[in-house]
């Protein structure tokens, strides 16, 4: 009977917010699937219907079937307040960290685990903005225009990843992190006049960590190490380091001295070319100006 007044009550529900599940990633649907079981387990622990619970939570009683069930990915306020409700000491809301992992899709999973054990990060890209750097509403503008487009959902689940992913920032000890951005690429209004002002006072107050160096890479520069496209790469404590740029090994994932070493050279000279870090915030709040 619970589940059949709950399916009637799905009908009425408008869509829940939270990620869905991708059906193709086994490891995130099983680590969901797990939280969804736990928490149904300590709910009816606690002599709670669904639709008790629900209301409880502020949520509708559908979306309390979908996360038990394994079909929608609990936000971490979720689990907060499922903590809160069913007095787990803590235990509910820890589920965040397994929980954390299954919100970035499987293609971005490895780079996010990479990014969070490194010390050193540098970066430069040739054409966009990186998205460790990107407000939210850049970032939705750049899902949004996607083709194939993406669906409503499938954009709010990665532009979630890639929220969480920015808090390297926040990280202690705090990595050392180098970012060079072209202009043309902080002159596009992706998303309109007022998403690029946006994102360029974010970058302006990103400029100014003491972990962080921002470069610009004028236009008008007659020499351009960058010209075979952008690098990223990647050091971590123990001495390894990993890069990837489409000029070397055709675009895949590098860990071998002498490709290292290719990047490193050109990512030095990019560097030397371009604005001083210093250089760089004024050119950005010139740009803010005209903007």
């Amino acid at each position: 009977m619970e589940r059949a007044s709950a399916a009637t009550e799905s009908e009425r529900e408008p869509e829940e917010p939270g990620w869905e599940v991708d059906p193709e990633d086994e490891q995130g649907a099983a680590i969901v699937a797990f939280v969804g079981r736990q928490l149904r387990a300590r709910r009816e622990a606690a002599g709670m219907r669904a639709a008790d619970f629900g209301a409880a939570m502020g949520y509708g009683e559908g979306l309390v079937y979908k996360v038990e069930s394994g079909k929608r990915i609990p936000r971490p306020e979720y689990l907060d307040r499922a903590d809160e409700i069913l007095g787990a000491g803590g235990c509910v809301a820890a589920m965040k960290e397994d929980v954390a992992e299954a919100r970035y899709p499987k293609k971005v999973r490895a780079l996010a685990r990479m990014e969070a054990k490194a010390v050193i990060l540098q970066w430069y890209g040739a054409h966009d903005i990186h998205g460790l750097l990107q407000t939210k509403e850049y970032m939705r503008a750049l899902f949004e225009m996607r083709q194939p487009a993406y669906t409503q959902g499938e954009v709010d689940r990665v532009t979630a990843a890639r929220l969480a992913r920015q808090s390297i920032f926040t990280r202690e000890p705090a990595p050392a992190l180098s970012f060079v951005l072209e202009e043309v690429a902080l002159k596009r209004p992706l998303g309109g006049r007022m998403v690029l002002r946006g994102q360029l006072e974010h970058l302006l107050h990103i400029g100014q960590l003491r972990n962080t160096s921002l470069q610009v890479m004028p236009i008008d520069r007659e020499e351009h190490a960058g010209v075979d496209g952008s690098i990223t790469m990647l050091k971590f404590r123990d001495g390894r380091a990993v890069g990837r740029s489409p000029g070397v090994a055709g675009g895949r994932p590098v860990e071998e001295p002498e490709q290292l070493r290719v990047l490193e050279l050109r990512y030095g000279m990019i560097r030397a070319q371009a604005l001083t870090p210093r250089e760089s915030l004024a050119f950005i709040e010139q740009l803010l100006g005209e903007t």
